[in-house]
């Protein structure tokens, strides 16, 4: 008896992700409890545990491919000698889909699922859908959507025995073929089953697929234009590799489309004399050596500032939501994260109610959660106000996207020794310039710039910070 694995449900706003390791390989015995996978969402890479005992039989969704949640990515059964053939497997045993989503596959760290919802169909007015308790147990256990079942109950409700009739009317389909036809994009419904009792198989698939193919081809007679007589020779097109928008960075695309193209963004830049935030690191550097472990680093002392400004001025932590502006009522500052995967931005709690030492120790345990891949969900999506530093790269000035669904984002620039006048003598200061964009649907101008005078302020006499 095959038993479906599901990648489960991986929080209440994720919809899908990607497989990044199979810790198991085919063949290999697995305990309750083992992870199995190892999965990749734009929160965090998490662990994927197995739900019961037995033998990973097949991987149906290989390392490094996308697919939503509840998708069959692999099959078990309870014995190394189970028959596994392709089209003589028995169905997969009953109630194995209901129980992965309820169950949801233990995930560490683990999320609170989502509440199973019927939705209408996209573009249309989400209406609720009338359905008996058994008519909704069978659709879950099989994985159909109610909004696409006529129900024949009272005053339309969907009884039983409408889903079991929709099921009938489906296509029998092995494991792989389902799989095959979703990745292929086959409509199963125009394939013809040559398995048994008219069972779609994985060959059937693949034959309708290059069907499809060669229809959409079509033929394509070459036809060479005359060339001008003198004419250069057309130089070949140069090479190139495609390489798909996928995973973390195809995540990082779309908030970053959505931003911008939501938000009513403006940027203002202000240049700041740091030589005082510069002598005062010098200082803690030394005197919290022992303390920390580590040296106090200018993203420390920067989000201990930007807490002060934003409990200074509120109106700045905030987030709009529809029609209404949200007042948060943390101050919880996130510092973009450069890590192989692609931009992160965990963030920091509390940060108004934190002291320094607390602080770094904070952003340091967070920066190496998030270039491991080790995240915590929560610290990726709570924040309510987001720094970005570039000095390191000798950047002075930029215009930072906002991490939407916040209000604004501070871009730090380089530190760096300039000439200045000063009491009428020329000396070298420490300068750096300071990026604000905001969200001009929630905030001004002139009350934005008021924020950021108060940064610079912090910023040229730290002292203020006690006060």
């Amino acid at each position: 008896m095959a038993y479906e694995v599901i990648l489960p449900k991986l929080g209440q706003t994720v919809e899908e992700g990607r497989i990044v390791e199979w810790l198991k390989k085919e063949g290999d015995r697995v305990q309750q409890g083992d992870v199995l996978f190892t999965v990749e969402t734009d929160k965090a890479v998490l662990d994927v545990e197995a739900t019961r005992r037995g033998y990973l039989r097949k991987i149906l969704v290989p390392a490094g491919e996308t697919r939503p949640v509840l998708t069959v990515v692999a099959l078990m059964t309870r014995t190394p000698d189970e028959p596994l053939e392709e089209d003589t497997m028995p169905s997969v045993a009953p109630g194995t889909m209901a129980e992965a989503a309820e169950a949801v596959e233990r995930v560490e760290p683990s999320e609170a699922p989502a509440p199973p919802t019927e939705s209408a169909a996209p573009g249309a007015a989400r209406e609720r859908i009338f359905a008996s308790p058994r008519a909704r147990k069978l659709a879950r256990e099989h994985g159909v959507a109610l909004e696409e079942i006529t129900g024949t109950g009272p005053n339309g409700r969907i009884v039983e025995r409408d889903v079991q009739a929709y099921l009938d009317s489906m296509p029998k389909v092995t494991p792989v073929a389902r799989q095959l036809a979703e990745h292929l994009g086959v409509d199963l419904r125009q394939v013809t089953g040559t398995g048994p009792q008219g069972r779609i198989t994985k060959a059937d698939v693949e034959a309708a697929a290059a069907v499809v193919a060669a229809a959409e081809a079509g033929p394509t007679p070459e036809v060479q234009e005359p060339q001008p007589r003198g004419a250069p020779e057309p130089s070949a097109a140069p090479e190139a590799e495609a390489v798909p928008l996928s995973g973390l960075r195809a995540i990082i695309a779309e908030r970053m489309r959505e931003s911008h193209l939501t938000t009513a963004h403006f940027t203002l830049t202000m240049e700041v004399d740091a030589t005082a935030l510069v002598e005062l690191r010098e200082r803690l550097k030394q005197r919290l050596a022992d303390v920390l472990g580590f040296n106090l680093s200018y993203n420390d002392l920067m989000i201990k500032l930007a807490a002060q400004a934003l409990r200074a001025f509120p109106y700045m932590n905030v987030r709009q939501s529809g029609d209404a502006i949200q007042e948060m009522k943390g101050i919880h500052i996130g510092l973009a994260v450069d890590t192989e995967r692609g931009l992160l931005v965990p963030h920091v709690f509390d940060a108004d109610k934190k002291g320094l030492v607390e602080i770094a120790r904070d952003v340091r345990a967070m920066v190496e959660r998030a270039r491991k891949g080790k995240s915590l969900p929560d610290e990726l999506t709570l924040g309510t106000f987001t720094i970005t530093n570039l000095g390191m790269y000798e950047v002075d000035a930029f215009s930072p996207i906002i991490n939407y669904p916040e209000t604004a984002i501070l871009g730090v620039g380089r530190i760096k020794p300039v000439p200045a006048v000063v009491d009428g003598e020329v000396v070298v200061r420490q300068r750096m310039w300071l990026s604000l964009t905001v969200d001009h649907r929630v905030v001004d101008g002139a009350p934005a710039a008021r924020f950021l005078q108060h940064v610079k302020e912090l910023i040229e006499d730290p002292l203020l910070l006690l006060a």
